[in-house]
């Protein structure tokens, strides 16, 4: 089928908007966590649920959601996806019990690892011009980087103004009208790959993945050396080596291992990995440091991510392409990365007594502007190399190691920052200077996270010598490249 230029740009904002809407649903709760507590009479361990539920099922998923997507069409299980995702937000928000929240919460993970999984690859499919291919991966990197404190922002104005239920309840009304619209827009599309679906490979990553999970966030509250949290980490490393060991002798793997020997896939997804990490030390932390040090209400602590989120959405409109296209991968990833760096940095000095304009704004414009630059080259390198038919697996391998580096990044960040609270509230200091000080120590982490991933990036991503950007990026996805 082919679609005119306007119809193509009306089918990215529909994936878009669908995209959003899910990954809105992993923070857009948080603010809400203790309204639901109240309202629903969890415990303060319960209550973690909410949370987990979510992650467990998107985080093992994933990778089995693109593959089905390479296998039966993008289109497809993109529909799929958004409709359990969809009705499981309305069971969410008409929830009277903990049982009715935490099971659809579940399904709304499933349905979100499913849509999720195959939108990068309907977007690439969309836009194989390299300068329209780069302005399109800004709008849905804007996404990526920008959604989880949009769902700061838009949780806290729900939750102050109506009541928990709605954060929820406005999935219904959009999810119906990305449906509508995805199916008049998004071009029907047949499945590249042929033979058996690699069950066995399916089982072993997606039980590893949510094994995984469950140990990661569940770390903290559990111990890190308890026999729970070692065993399941040791059974997760267990269940990957069988994959591995299936997908190196199957005829149609889930995930053939050579997509890994391809250097610009494996070094993007590494520093998406740091880059999730630094950016739930943003999103969470700072969050917290608003609300439990400054005292700030859920709405203004979703306000003072607003500057970022435009500063974002101005890249997303074109900036970010046309660094793209004007100086390749590297130098834009690095120099976004290294701002992102800044940014957490200068949290680290933020005090008890905290000015917004002189402790948190700076610190959000620098991390606005890292964002936005960097995004856009990380998810064109990890999905530029990839042949047209696996470009499902790959969207889903790039979501996996965002979600993955974001939970163990957050179970790092929050142990590190809980530890050095507890030892200050140990030497006799107060309530608000020992948060302060185990988030510092949190916020530097995070920076180091960052910077780290900018060295990888800016030294190890793959570009032809002196050659112009529109020779390297944006590949058209009918080339194959290595």
């Amino acid at each position: 089928m082919t679609m005119d230029s306007r119809t193509r740009w009306f089918a990215l904002y529909v994936l878009t908007l669908g995209s959003l809407m899910i990954v809105l649903d992993a923070t857009i709760v948080n603010v809400a966590l203790p309204s639901i507590k109240e309202d629903l009479g969890f415990s303060k361990t319960s209550i973690a649920w909410v949370v987990n539920a979510y992650l467990l099922t998107y985080g093992g998923f994933l990778l089995l959601g693109g593959r089905l997507g390479d296998l039966f069409g993008g289109r497809r299980l993109f529909l799929a996806g958004i409709t359990l995702f969809t009705a499981a937000s309305l069971v969410c928000g008409l929830s009277t019990t903990q049982g009715m929240l935490i099971a659809a919460r579940s399904v709304q993970g499933l349905g979100g690892a499913v849509a999720s999984a195959v939108s990068l690859s309907l977007m690439m499919g969309l836009f194989t011009e390299p300068a329209e291919r780069a302005k399109a991966m800004g709008i849905f990197g804007f996404v990526a980087a920008g959604g989880g404190s949009i769902g700061v922002l838009l949780g806290g104005i729900l939750t102050d103004a109506i009541n928990w239920h709605w954060i929820f309840l406005v999935n219904f009304p959009i999810g119906i009208l990305v449906y509508v619209l995805s199916v008049r827009l998004l071009p029907e599309a047949r499945g590249h790959l042929t033979g058996r679906l690699d069950v066995a490979g399916a089982v072993t990553v997606t039980a590893s993945l949510m094994l995984a999970v469950y140990a990661i966030v569940n770390g903290n509250d559990k111990g890190w050396t308890s026999a729970q949290t070692l065993g399941m980490l040791a059974a997760a490393a267990v269940l990957i080596g069988v994959f591995l060991w299936i997908e190196s002798r199957v005829e149609s793997p889930l995930m053939p291992l050579r997509l890994f020997r391809l250097r610009n896939v494996a070094v993007a997804n590494t520093v998406g990995v740091l880059w999730a990490a630094s950016m739930f030390a943003w999103f969470f932390l700072s969050a917290l440091y608003l609300q439990l040090v400054l005292g700030y209400s859920p709405l203004q602590v979703g306000l003072t991510f607003l500057p970022a989120n435009l500063i974002m959405g101005a890249f997303s409109l074109g900036l970010s392409a046309k660094l793209v296209m004007r100086f390749g991968y590297r130098k834009p990833l690095a120099s976004g990365l290294l701002l992102a760096a800044a940014g957490l940095a200068l949290f680290v000095r933020a005090p008890v007594d905290g000015n917004f304009v002189v402790d948190v704004l700076p610190s959000m414009i620098l991390l606005g502007f890292g964002a936005g630059m960097a995004f856009n080259p990380v998810l064109l390198a990890a999905m530029g190399d990839v042949k047209p038919e696996e470009s499902g697996l790959a969207s889903g391998i790039v979501n996996t190691s965002f979600m993955m580096g974001g939970a163990v990044g957050l179970a790092i960040l929050v142990s590190v920052a809980a530890s050095r609270t507890t030892t200050l509230l140990s030497e006799g200091h107060g309530q608000h200077d020992a948060l302060t000080g185990g988030y510092h120590i949190a916020f530097l982490v995070g920076a180091i996270f960052a910077a780290v991933a900018a060295v990888l990036g800016g030294t190890l991503l793959h570009e032809a010598a002196g050659a112009p950007a529109h020779e390297v990026h944006g590949v058209p996805a009918t080339a194959e490249t290595d």
